[in-house]
Order: structure tokens, then sequence, then C-alpha cells
């Protein structure tokens, strides 16, 4: 698409919400939604509409690329959630899941895949959008001690030398061909926009000090499959929309924006007055309200989620630099909070609107 496109929606003063795990549970029946992918792409749509945004952006269902890879290496439903690998990855489950990411999607797998799809077939005036995780988030999804052997890494310790080491660098390329079969998928069904979630690629999990001291830890475990994914949309004409809630260095900020991503959404660990030094004007910022504390009155107020607004509103107006004013990160419904959150993502949104940020 053209780049000018989300330029001008930033400059028209979009504000949204990442919200579509919210209106979904504000469905009569969530769960049977979550298994037909018509009615999961009719609740993406809804979103849209209801935040009065072009964007058609997914449930972040960061959880999906990890069940679907477990289960093509046949770990059993149950163990699913709490599995991590305790040694490297075997050469059949290697080969196994090699094999088994050219055969048809999991079904759970597919009705995502169906959702974009309905919006792209039935929603014109939408952009379609697309959703996964990052490989590196994947990655440590799949660990129960990631940083360690990163760390390890880092330092130059070598997949033959550790098994720890081998254990990430086969886990890390698992996670990558996972990764890469769900972005081809949604793309093949009419995706313009991909929105790779990477939260864990940040200082907490990578170290800055061996960055700062010439490692090339950040390029190998997280650069080089996010360019090959975004070498990807490229090929397929359409944009990155790219989300990493963790904190973050100048570095790593850099290193995004050598991704040109049309959109970069980020979490509250750095304020975007500051990010927009760093950041090319031709990327859109995303974000930053802290729609994580959105659950509680006694953790943020209303009124706090309006003062925030109106000072990052007012920031970015001073430096000139046109975002849309969002959440941080998905804005998740919690079971008896849901009152409370919708009251403070509308609340953000007035801000926007009072302050000529609203929808077009």
């Amino acid at each position: 698409m053209d780049r000018n496109f989300y330029l001008n929606l930033a400059k028209q003063g979009l504000s949204m919400p990442i919200g579509a795990d919210l209106v979904l549970h504000g469905e009569p029946d969530a769960a049977a939604i979550l298994r037909d992918g018509t009615a999961l792409g009719r609740v993406v749509e809804k979103t849209a509409r209801r935040f009065q945004t072009p964007l058609a952006i997914p449930l972040m269902d960061l959880q999906l690329e990890k069940a679907t890879l477990l289960r093509g290496l046949d770990i059993p439903v149950a163990d699913v959630a709490t599995y991590h690998f305790e040694e490297p990855p075997t050469d059949a489950q290697m080969e196994t899941l090699r094999r088994r990411v050219r055969e048809p999607l999991s079904p759970q797998q597919q009705v995502h895949v169906d959702a974009v799809s309905h919006v792209a077939r039935h929603a014109s005036d939408l952009v379609p959008c697309g959703m996964m995780i990052g490989p590196f988030s994947l990655m440590t999804k799949l660990l129960k001690d990631p940083i360690t052997p990163v760390y390890l890494s880092g330092m130059g310790v070598t997949a033959a030398e550790d098994p720890a080491v081998a254990a990430v660098e086969r886990t890390l390329e698992l996670a990558m061909l996972m990764v890469e079969r769900s972005l081809r998928a949604q793309l093949a069904v009419g995706a313009r926009l991909i929105c790779v979630a990477e939260p864990a690629a940040n200082r907490v999990y990578v170290s800055p000090k061996q960055i700062e001291e010439g490692s090339d830890v950040y390029e190998r475990m997280v650069m080089k499959n996010l360019r090959r994914l975004k070498a990807i949309m490229d090929e397929h004409h359409a944009d990155l929309f790219f989300h990493c809630c963790g904190e973050l260095s100048d570095y790593m900020l850099g290193k995004f924006s050598e991704l040109d991503p049309a959109v970069l959404s980020l979490g509250c660990s750095r304020p975007l007055w500051e990010v927009a030094q760093i950041v090319p004007s031709t990327t859109v910022l995303f974000g930053n309200l802290p729609s994580k504390q959105f659950f509680s009155d006694a953790v943020i107020s209303v009124e706090a989620v309006q003062a925030q607004a109106a000072d990052l509103v007012a920031r970015m107006q001073a430096i000139r630099r046109p975002f849309i004013l969002g959440s941080e990160c998905d804005v998740l419904y919690v079971n008896g909070c849901e009152e409370t959150i919708s009251r403070k993502v509308e609340a953000f949104l007035a801000v926007g609107r009072k302050q000529g940020l609203g929808a077009r």
C-alpha cells in the first residue's frame, strides 16, 4: 500500500485501541466464535467499526503459534500451555515440523486465517490485517529459561559447546518455520497490513551491555528472522505493523526502524516524544497509553487516563509529529471489569476527538 495512507491517518488524527479481545468477549458466546472463522472475522470488522478505524486488527492471540507448533510435534493438548523443551529439539522433531508446515493449517490456525479472509472479502472499506507472534518471542515461550542461553550466545558460546544454546537455536528455527507459515497463509487470503508482535525483543531478554560491547546477538537472534519476514511482506506488497511493548534501548528502536515499518506500536517504557527523535517520520508511531492497567480504578482512574492522553497529544503536537493515539498493547477482556476497561478506552478516544485526533 501507499505509505501515505498511514501517514494521512496520523495527520487526520486517528485514535484507536487494539481492541478485538474486548469486543469478542462482549458477544453472547465468545468460545463458539473462536471456532468459527467467519464469526471471528465479523468480530474483527465490528471492532474496527466500533472504534471508527479503517485498520481491521485481529485478535492478538500470541499463544496460537505455540499451540500449533507443539501439536505439530504431537505434544498432548493438556500439556501445551505449560510445555517447555527440556533438551534441544531432536533431529526427528525438526524434520517432523518441516514436513507438517507443508500440510493444511490446524483448525485453530485456520479460524484466524478465515477471519482475515472475511474482512478482505466483505469489508472493502477496511484494511485487512494479519497477526502473528514474532519468532524470537515464540522461542521464549518454548523454553523455561531463554535468558541465560541467549546471554551465553552473546558471549560467543556455540551450540556445539552448550546444549542450552543449542536449544535456543533449534527452537528459534522451529519458531521461524511456524511464523513464516502463518504469515504466508494470511497474505494468501488478502492481508495488507501484518502485525508482528515481538514483545520479548527487549532489554530483559537481550543484554544491552553485550550489544554495547559489540556482540551481534540481537542481529542473529532477533533481526535476521524479522528481516526475512519483512522481505516476504514486501514481495506481496503488504505493510508491517510492528509491535513491541517491552523495555527498549535506543539501539533496539534503531534496529526496528531498519525494518521500515508502516506503523510502530510501543509500550509505556519509552515516551513517544523521545522515540520520535530516533524513528524516521516515515513510520507512524502508535500508542502508548497504559491499557494493561485499565481493569482497575485503583491502579488508574478515568481522569488519569484522560490526563495522560491529553499530555501525550500535546507533547506530540509540540514536536509536530503525527501519531496514532492508542493502547500500549491489546486491550484484554478481564471478567467483571469490562465496563471499567471500556470507560477508559472511551475516555482516551474522547480526548483524541476533542483535540482533533478523532476518527476521520
